[in-house]
């Protein structure tokens, strides 16, 4: 298997490339459209194809990069199939595995930070790895107090669906702002502020009604332009409108 985490500084974003070596064929999972060029250069180096683009989520914090991908690959869209939106090619569900060449990715259904968040488990034979999204952060955890957020739903995903997996399982998160990489289930279900040394649920609910975290300053334009698998609406920023206008040159 080849993995690399890519990373997209304006919204702290990861972005996961995960690839199958002996048939070429590769995924990228939560890509953003600023980085799009770039994630395509990386394919590119490594002698990939891109299959598909997975999200997590519809993201409030920044455009997916899977529209673009796909006009610019052919590749597919995958999103949570709760989103039931015209652009997406596969609908991931919980229960239905994910394949890239001979790789299989196990859906999590872990709504909270938003009703129809998942999670993505992979199980090598060396490590077993999980692609948080929003969900589950490094000493963190997604907002809850918009786009259908729910805390109690968010606790219940956290301890039913990721911290019920092997303490050594890699936590690999849609976000960290504080210049980390991973975690992992013990150290999450440990050390989590807001989650970990076996915090209650009404705990847990307190902390995050109590925030009061700014209004997210893209989510005005992402989320109508990631309901469409990442096409830039009429109020996207000037300063993203030349990306909004990739197109293959070559």
């Amino acid at each position: 298997m080849i993995f690399k985490q890519l990373f997209e500084t304006d919204s702290s974003t990861y972005t996961y490339l995960i690839a199958d070596p002996d048939q070429g064929e590769a995924i990228l999972i939560d890509p953003v459209l600023e980085t799009a060029e770039r994630d395509l250069q990386v394919l590119r180096d490594m002698g990939l194809t891109l299959t598909a683009t997975l999200d997590t989520h519809v993201h409030a914090d920044h455009l997916t990069g899977a529209r673009a991908l796909r006009e610019r690959t052919g590749c597919k869209t995958a999103y949570p199939a709760l989103v039931q939106a015209s652009c997406i090619d596969i609908g991931i569900r919980e229960g239905e595995p994910f394949r890239v060449g001979n790789i299989e990715l196990h859906p999590l259904f872990t709504p909270g930070h938003t009703d129809h968040h998942h999670a993505y488990l992979l199980d090598t034979p060396v490590q077993k790895m999980v692609f948080t999204g929003d969900a589950l952060l490094i000493d963190a955890c997604g907002r809850t107090d918009f786009q259908s957020g729910d805390a109690e739903a968010l606790y219940n995903s956290i301890h039913n669906k990721l911290f019920s997996l092997p303490d050594e399982t890699l936590v690999y998160p849609g976000h960290d702002y504080e210049g980390r990489f991973v975690s992992s289930i013990a150290q999450e279900k440990t050390r989590n502020p807001r989650l970990g040394g076996g915090k209650s649920k009404e705990e847990f609910v307190e902390i995050m009604n109590g925030l009061d975290l700014p209004y997210p300053r893209k989510i005005d334009f992402a989320v109508p332009g990631n309901m469409e698998c990442g096409r830039c609406p009429e109020n996207v920023p000037e300063s993203l409108k030349g990306q909004c206008a990739f197109r293959d040159q070559g």
